[in-house]
């Protein structure tokens, strides 16, 4: 063991931290600048210009970030910069945690692996809440695994403090903090229930959680709303099968050390309740038709055991074989994971690509296989969008700019716009989808143009066009590959008064609707929506 070390002439805190360098900017060089910014991203972008203690669709935290992101200049590279320094910190804490086991520079590289040959990958470079979550997931257990090998009070604060960041961060931190607090009473932890400081840090953590947790009451609950339409939608699609061969997949590179991890930590009375927090969290998800890679907060510990272990336990020929089969497996699996190369050539090799299909790279929500991933779909055709939009508004003459309203049908439609909006000197766009329903202006009625973006191919066909003096399509989306391929942008002219009293309906009514309230009251559909006399 000692030869290898001295080769690489580094001690391994030193490798550590060269190594979460890597991790940082590595994403940088790996996604092709065809790409710009994710449909996500231009929600939670918004959420910086409206700062709030909470929002329809996440809580609040990573709105932060997003308003250092417009404070640095909004560019590509700061959106992307969260992420993977988030990715970065959890490996550091991981590295960390290997290093207090005993681990050496070998462990320290095999625990270094998942973070950049697995799905990791992607969600380091998505400015979406997954980052946070693997990040607070990975804290928390990090400061309890401390504790017990230390018995200093500051780490059961540092679990504290992570559970509640992670819950203002997103709110799955839940299922890993009952997990976790589910392994404890299996294992009937004394020494952490004896301790006084335990309960003062779940104290800190409910309060860094309570102001959330106030602005959902405040707001009727929209969290609820927020959860039966992903049951609705997307969850249920979700099979107990599915979810635990996809834990396999997810990281299918490096599979053998947190396998290694979870059985050494259920052999292990210290990490037990570690072992236990992990087989209850995967099943809590498994009842709540959680996504697959909802549980990914709980393994960067547990690469942390495997990696020491398999340190201890391998010669250099096991070592070897791992490394290389890690690598060999995730360079294959690059292009699948970020978008490293331009739509069109990666879509000709996804078609050659021996494993995309059987993984189910290409199936989007609708349950069809496409060209790409829809998350890279999700990531094109915005700026076109944004471009023809603008040449709608210029087309205007100024009486009509003075009394107009920019709607969107989506948030990614209306986030889009109002990112690049400036460069092409538009109006702020709205939406009564996501948490842009709450910016809705107090009269936004009362408009005499209404500039559409929609995705909806079919909306000249629908009878509330005929309460307008003058309807013409203006613009269509033709990105190739993109998600928003086909969308339209229509200019509506002198809306009738029948119109105006549907859409403030229509907008009232979807405030109720995503309330706690709204999911159990029986609504009335509304003239403009599916089913209704106007549409």
């Amino acid at each position: 063991m000692a030869g290898p070390f001295y080769l690489t002439g580094m001690k391994p805190i030193r490798l550590l931290y060269l190594l979460a360098l890597i991790k940082l900017i590595l994403p940088f060089f790996l996604q092709d600048a065809a790409w710009g910014p994710h449909r996500d991203e231009f929600l939670y972008l918004a959420e910086a210009r409206h700062m709030d203690w909470g929002y329809m669709e996440a809580p609040p935290l990573l709105s932060v970030f997003a308003w250092l992101t417009i404070l640095l200049g909004g560019a590509l590279w700061v959106i992307k910069l969260w992420p993977s320094l988030a990715g970065a910190l959890t490996y550091v804490l991981v590295g960390r945690m290997v290093l207090h086991l005993g681990g050496r520079w070998f462990a320290v590289v095999l625990a270094w692996l998942p973070f950049v040959t697995g799905a990791w990958l992607r969600m380091h470079f998505l400015f979406q809440p997954n980052f946070l979550d693997i990040f607070f997931w990975t804290a928390m257990a990090y400061g309890l695994v401390r504790f017990q090998q230390t018995g200093k009070p500051v780490y059961l604060y540092m679990a504290g403090v992570s559970f509640g960041l992670g819950m203002l961060g997103k709110y799955t931190m839940a299922f890993y903090a009952t997990g976790l607090l589910a392994g404890l009473v299996l294992v009937w932890d004394r020494k952490i229930f004896a301790n006084r400081h335990f309960y003062f840090a779940l104290g800190v953590g409910f309060l860094l959680f309570l102001p959330n947790l106030l602005w959902q009451m405040r707001h009727g609950f929209p969290i609820v709303y927020h959860m039966r339409t992903l049951q609705e939608n997307q969850l249920r699609y979700v099979g107990p099968g599915s979810f635990l061969v996809d834990q396999l997949l997810i990281n299918v590179a490096t599979f053998f050390t947190w396998v290694t991890g979870l059985v050494w930590a259920m052999r292990t009375k210290s990490y037990r309740f570690v072992a236990w927090g992990f087989v209850v969290t995967l099943g809590l998800l498994l009842l709540g038709h959680g996504k697959s890679y909802y549980s990914q907060g709980a393994y960067p510990i547990l690469y942390a055991f495997g990696a020491s272990r398999l340190e201890a336990w391998a010669n250099k020929w096991w070592r070897i074989a791992m490394v290389a089969f890690s690598l060999f497996i995730g360079i294959r699996l690059v292009p699948l994971l970020l978008p490293s190369k331009a739509p069109a050539p990666l879509a000709e090799y996804y078609v050659h690509h021996p494993l995309v299909k059987k993984v189910g790279a290409l199936r989007w929500e609708d349950l069809q296989d496409h060209a790409l991933p829809q998350d890279f779909a999700d990531m094109l055709s915005w700026e076109e969008m944004t471009e023809k939009v603008a040449g709608a508004y210029a087309s205007l003459d100024s009486a009509e700019r003075a009394h107009l309203l920019l709607f969107c049908d989506n948030y990614g439609e209306a986030g889009a716009v109002n990112y690049y909006g400036p460069k092409y000197h538009l109006p702020l766009a709205y939406s009564d989808n996501a948490s842009f329903l709450y910016w809705m202006p107090a009269d936004f009625e009362r408009f005499d143009v209404l500039l559409l973006v929609t995705d909806d191919r079919q909306e000249m066909e629908h009878a509330f066009i005929k309460e307008f003096r003058e309807v013409r399509v203006v613009g269509r989306i033709e990105t190739p590959y993109a998600l928003e391929h086909g969308a339209l942008i229509i200019v509506f002219k002198g809306p009738s008064e029948a119109f105006r009293k549907a859409f403030k309906e229509k907008i009232d009514r979807q405030r109720v609707k995503t309330t706690a309230q709204g999911v159990v009251r029986q609504l009335s559909p509304n003239a403009l929506e599916r089913g209704g006399e106007m549409h």
